[in-house]
């Protein structure tokens, strides 16, 4: 299974809508294969299509409960009901995200505590989970790639300023940039 470069903000794919999935085929099969190598070796929580350059409506996740139970999968066609987000500044400490497109940087953003996540995996089965907490982060964040957002896109300043000053100074924001997890070495 190979691993497959990551897309850094700028490349098109990452600002525009994925396509829904059409064809559950072999080639299907290998990108989701390729995700979650390519997620484990980043090594990241969550890996949307369009993060390797594919732009599809597609992402894998990879997450450990309260229990240390692991809680692993991919979602194709995803739909994702949201709860209220709350008001106020996010907290540093408990409300942080970083995003293997824009390597090395964390935030604090606020995001919604409760989703309902529905789509097929990748043998067409129904999924159909309801999360809370850092899970619920975690699909709120990769549906948002689906959707050519980056989570930098929805911070408040003075974080949104910052974010924009880092992608000027490290010549990021223009297309055909990427890096390798498990080759490159990257700063943050």
């Amino acid at each position: 299974m190979p691993v497959r470069p990551i897309c850094i903000t700028g490349e098109p794919v990452l600002h525009q809508r994925a396509q829904e999935v059409t064809e559950f085929d072999a080639d299907l099969a290998a990108l989701v294969r390729d995700m979650y190598e390519t997620m484990d070796k980043a090594p990241g929580v969550g890996l949307a299509a369009t993060q390797v350059g594919v732009g599809l409506r597609v992402f894998v996740y990879d997450y450990e409960d309260a229990e240390g139970n692991p809680v692993r999968g991919e979602v194709i066609n995803p739909v994702l009901e949201v709860g209220p987000i709350e008001s106020g500044e996010a907290d540093w400490d408990t409300e942080q995200e970083g995003c293997l497109s824009v390597p090395g940087e964390r935030f604090p953003l606020k995001r919604a505590d409760w989703v309902h996540l529905t789509g097929v995996d990748l043998k067409g089965k129904p999924v159909d989970i309801e999360a809370t907490g850092w899970l619920a982060r975690i699909f709120q964040h990769e549906f948002d790639h689906l959707d050519g957002l980056l989570y930098v896109n929805r911070l408040a300043e003075p974080h949104a300023g910052d974010a924009k000053k880092i992608v000027m100074k490290n010549n990021w924001g223009k297309p055909g940039l990427t890096w390798l997890p498990g080759k490159d070495k990257l700063e943050g």
